[in-house]
């Protein structure tokens, strides 16, 4: 009879993406959640690491690989060496794209003062451009996109241990987010809901300062007939929906709450959701609020 160490299934997190993304801070914060991570590793050894990681017979369990386009010679062969570790392997396979704004990539090559691999001689953009246009087809294929864009590097290190430190329980890790439409979707939202048809407190010149996790903006939102009534339906949908995920074995679910904004409507709602479904066993739910203080001066 095997014991448990031996028939735990080991994760295998491909970190991948653009170059100036983030991929060097998305390792480190793997490593700090105990994650065995190799640095630029050829796509066609992936399997021959596979195989290491099963005879380790749980004693190297989570992994993370960073590949990318410094290996270009390889890379067209990650699609099917990834196949292979499914198709012989009982290793979780996962890919985290990191990504950004190419006027954002330009202005980081030039802080930093580095070329762009696939633009050694040429301008930063053209490298950018022909490396997006390379990853394309890997970025669709993505478990989890993270837009690095507007992020502080504390901010990417947050996103990165509370998406994967569910690997330490069987929980279906929830995440609300709140955003402002004025700032864009979060593109790695599974779910987005709007709610700039409630009444806006920014037109409440003693409120306007203020965010949905102040208890007077808070209350405010709370009161009226139309948002109890969002929140019921709401809320009925999401104790359906969210077991079902979880029975089909997804890990996460990131749902996206927006206003105008994003600094009372969707901050007041998003709290109000963290309470009401942070009540399960099997799921453990965290609040984040992208935008609420970015037009605090």
């Amino acid at each position: 009879m095997l014991d448990a160490e031996e028939i735990s299934v080991a994760n295998l997190i491909i970190i991948t993406g653009m170059s100036g993304a983030g991929k060097t801070l998305a390792v480190r914060s793997l490593e700090d959640l105990g994650f065995f991570c190799v640095d630029n590793l050829p796509p066609v050894l992936i399997p021959k690491f596979a195989e290491l990681i099963e005879q380790s017979k749980g004693k190297i369990a989570k992994v993370a690989l960073v590949i990318d386009l410094r290996g270009r010679e390889f890379f067209t062969a990650l699609s099917e060496s990834l196949g292979y570790v499914k198709e012989h392997f009982t290793i979780h396979c996962e890919i985290l794209f990191l990504d950004a704004l190419d006027n954002i990539l330009v202005q980081r090559y030039k802080e930093s003062r580095r070329r762009h691999p696939l633009a050694p001689e040429g301008m930063p953009l053209d490298g950018i451009k022909l490396e997006r246009k390379m990853l394309d087809e890997l970025r669709s294929s993505a478990n989890l996109v993270i837009d690095t864009s507007h992020m502080k590097p504390a901010q990417l290190k947050e996103k990165i241990i509370s998406r994967f430190s569910h690997l330490e329980s069987n929980q279906l890790s929830v995440n609300v987010t709140s955003f402002g439409f004025k700032y864009g979707i979060p593109i790695d939202a599974d779910l987005v809901f709007d709610v700039r048809f409630l009444p806006n407190p920014h037109y409440i010149e003693h409120l306007r300062p203020k965010t949905g996790q102040d208890a007077d903006v808070y209350d405010y939102v709370m009161k009226w007939p139309e948002t109890q009534a969002f929140l019921t339906k709401l809320l009925d949908m999401l104790h359906f929906l969210l077991p079902q995920y979880h029975k089909e074995g997804k890990s996460q679910v990131i749902i996206g709450i927006g206003c105008t904004g994003g600094k009372h409507r969707s901050v007041a709602i998003s709290e109000y959701l963290g309470r009401m479904l942070g009540t399960s066993e099997t799921e453990k739910v965290r609040v984040s609020h992208r935008d609420s203080d970015k037009d605090r001066h």
